[in-house]
């Protein structure tokens, strides 16, 4: 229930101020009124919908959304709003990684600059096999350990936002069929930046890989919509 109702909320199937009585929420699902109550409560933590006695579960507003939420991130890439939340998120990842990326040269310990380069050579093997879920596996341990390392707790919650765009990249085709050559050397040079302490060479390789991603995303958007 909690992801067919989460799902009709974030890709608009239920429209912001619309209101749904709890009697109804459990005969549409075919629910308990126990079950029915908890989804409320986790879609209000989200901030998807809001309550009050004698009037119902109410819509709320997408401005008034935890628009961080990996559940509302999937609900979105897996619905017809799908390139609005790519784009959306690609846009705060070129906004956080390049700078997390310069942070990461100046304060990763010694053990996450040999976990990071270790990462980026699995990266390229993966690649080279042309093993894309192996190399997702890999692309988010590597953005998530990047992120952490810049020891900026704010970067480092962001980690799930950027694990649920690689894999919804991955989930929906929008990833080549061989991730492009030039992603995988910046991912190398990006290790090797950090490991050297060099922190423009390590912003200037992450915002490569970044406006890459948004470029191949555009592409395979714009050909799946003219398919």
């Amino acid at each position: 229930m909690l992801g067919e109702l989460g799902a009709a909320i974030a890709n608009g199937e239920l429209a912001p101020g619309e209101v749904l009585r709890s009697d109804e929420l459990q005969q549409r699902y075919g629910t308990s009124r126990t079950v029915a109550r908890e989804v409320v409560r986790v879609l209000e933590t989200m901030g998807l919908t809001s309550s009050r006695r004698r009037v119902g579960v109410t819509v709320r507003e997408p401005h008034e959304w935890n628009h961080y939420d990996p559940r509302l991130l999937r609900w979105q890439l897996d619905g017809a709003n799908r390139e609005f939340a790519l784009r959306t998120l690609t846009e705060l990842r070129s906004a956080v990684e390049p700078c997390a990326a310069r942070f990461a040269a100046v304060r990763a310990t010694p053990e996450e600059r040999g976990r990071i380069r270790a990462l980026a050579v699995h990266l390229q093997t993966a690649a080279r096999a042309r093993d894309l879920e192996t190399f997702l596996g890999h692309d988010v341990a590597f953005h998530d350990l990047l992120l952490s390392a810049s020891r900026n707790p704010m970067f480092a919650q962001l980690s799930s936002v950027v694990a649920e765009v690689l894999a919804g990249r991955t989930g929906h085709g929008l990833m080549p069929a061989e991730p492009q050559p030039e992603a995988v050397r910046w991912h190398l040079e990006v290790a090797e930046a950090i490991d050297g302490g060099e922190a423009d060479r390590a912003e200037r390789a992450m915002r490569d890989i970044v406006e890459q991603a948004r470029d191949e995303i555009a592409v395979a958007v714009s050909s799946n919509l003219s398919g």
